[in-house]
């Protein structure tokens, strides 16, 4: 999508449709006003009429007579000044009812938002008509995309259009790492194998002079002595992949970031094979690997003055002769030794290798995302992100760029007290630490590989996608993560 940001005159910017909020009191903001004049009152009317909802978000599509505009969407906002939760809904409801159409320009950003900027509220916007403008069609033999193919974010002056023109940029490049995300998400896993992601990486090294590609083999990664990881392949026909994508945007020898993603791409649980019921859902095992795409994509494309490292653990989980049985012991590259209980705990069993192989990179911070546990959806839910860290700096930097970007994060507990759950008898540790804590004691299993750097593991089995009527990735946390790396530019 083509976003733009820029000083309007609602009589004169032509569009399919512009966007205008109405206050509780059905009050119009000063370009509704304008127009509302030039039409004879016309919106007024309509207001006067009800037929616009009362509760927040609610829209409603009009046509207008004069104006650059072909038709007006009017979008309910509570009483100003609006809180920030409030205006993502109004956001998001606003993008949606505009969707089918081939353009828009909003003017939302003159709406009055508790402890926002102008920066703030475009990034909200862009973000919100980004997502709605994505549709999976790759599958279908007839679906067409949705059409909605420019957006306009409107400044009031020329002294607010540079935070909206930053505002814009973040997030419109938010919108399009998560689109990336969502699509290889969605992908089944006939089609989204680890050889495809290689593909994928290696395609964006091919457009992008600043990124460069790496990919270990699983004859290399054997050579490496990465027998977690491969643990887990073994059982699959298809080969394995750890990739290593390198952008280097910001100063020659700036530490990187490292985000780590876990590249499932169909977990069928292995040897401890999961039930049937809604087992095709295991394509979204790869969401954390899908997250590091997307971010990947969005830095080349903003062309972000930073250095970024997005590591991808890449296999499939299949039960074959080849697979791990329960009670079998592997030895990672770390050197630690591994008792492996539960088979279908294999999202810890390929991250700690990978985790392990990312300090080489010597990093300023390492970020593994990952579907990892069904009981952080437990703890959670579906609204928040699970956020383990070693440093409290770090954990309150990612808290803080998840509330800003409306991607939530909220942190649990690393506490030593969990670690002797992992105990084994016959190994250094155990895969699993028993039915209680599972999603700490998951994290406290990856803790063990990550003790050389700043780490933090962000457990998105809640947040990565969603079931139902609504089936699809959501491409989350890529909003947090790109927030976090370019709140450290």
């Amino acid at each position: 999508m083509q976003f733009t940001a820029k000083v309007t005159d609602i009589l004169k910017q032509r569009s399919a449709c512009a966007i205008l909020a109405v206050d509780n009191k059905n009050r119009l903001t000063e370009s509704g006003s304008a127009l509302d004049k030039a039409n004879g009152g016309l919106l007024t009317k309509i207001l006067k009429r009800g037929d616009l909802g009362s509760a927040a978000g609610s829209t409603l599509m009009v046509p207008t007579v004069e104006g650059g505009a072909e038709r007006v969407v009017l979008v309910r906002t509570p009483k100003t000044p609006v809180s920030q939760a409030e205006f993502r809904k109004v956001a998001n409801s606003s993008a949606t009812a505009v969707k089918s159409l081939k353009d828009a320009s909003s003017y939302l950003a003159e709406v009055s938002v508790k402890d926002a900027d102008a920066t703030w509220q475009a990034a909200q916007i862009a973000l919100a008509a980004g997502l709605a403008s994505y549709k999976f069609t790759r599958c279908h033999s007839d679906a067409k995309p949705n059409p909605l193919a420019k957006f306009t974010v409107h400044a009031s002056d020329k002294k607010q259009l540079k935070a909206v023109q930053k505002g814009v940029e973040l997030g419109g490049g938010q919108a399009l790492g998560s689109n990336v995300a969502r699509e290889l998400g969605n992908l089944p896993g006939n089609i989204c194998t680890p050889s495809y992601l290689v593909g994928e990486a290696k395609a964006l090294a091919k457009k992008h002079a600043k990124l460069s590609t790496t990919v270990l083999d699983n004859k290399k990664m054997e050579s490496l002595g990465m027998g977690s990881f491969m643990s887990v392949a073994k059982g699959s026909d298809e080969p394995a992949a750890m990739i290593a994508m390198n952008y280097k945007g910001g100063k020659a020898g700036q530490k990187p970031i490292v985000l780590v993603g876990k590249g499932i791409t169909f977990d069928t649980g292995g040897i401890s094979l999961k039930p049937g019921a809604a087992m095709d859902e295991m394509k979204f095992d790869m969401c954390g690997a899908a997250s590091v795409f997307g971010v990947m994509n969005a830095l080349v494309e903003m062309n972000a003055p930073v250095n970024v490292v997005g590591v991808v653990a890449a296999a499939e989980n299949m039960p074959s002769g080849r697979a791990s049985k329960p009670g079998d012991i592997v030895t990672s590259m770390s050197g630690k030794t591994i008792e492996i209980l539960n088979t279908d705990a294999e999202g810890r069993l390929v991250l700690c290798d990978a985790l392990t192989w990312a300090g080489k990179f010597k990093p300023s911070v390492v970020i593994d995302v990952a579907t990892l546990t069904g009981a952080c959806v437990i703890a959670l839910g579906h609204h928040a992100t699970g956020l383990y860290a070693n440093q409290d700096k770090l954990a309150n930097d990612l808290i803080a760029a998840g509330e800003t970007s409306g991607d939530r994060a909220w942190r649990m507990p690393l506490w030593d007290e969990y670690q002797p759950m992992l105990n084994s008898n016959f190994a250094d540790m155990q895969n699993i630490g028993g039915r209680e804590a599972g999603s700490v004691t998951a994290a406290c299993f990856l803790a063990r590989f990550a003790e050389d750097y700043n780490w933090a593991h962000l457990d998105i089995a809640g947040s990565a996608w969603k079931s139902g009527a609504a089936k699809g990735a959501t491409g989350r946390p890529v909003p947090l993560l790109l927030q976090y790396i370019l709140n450290k530019k």
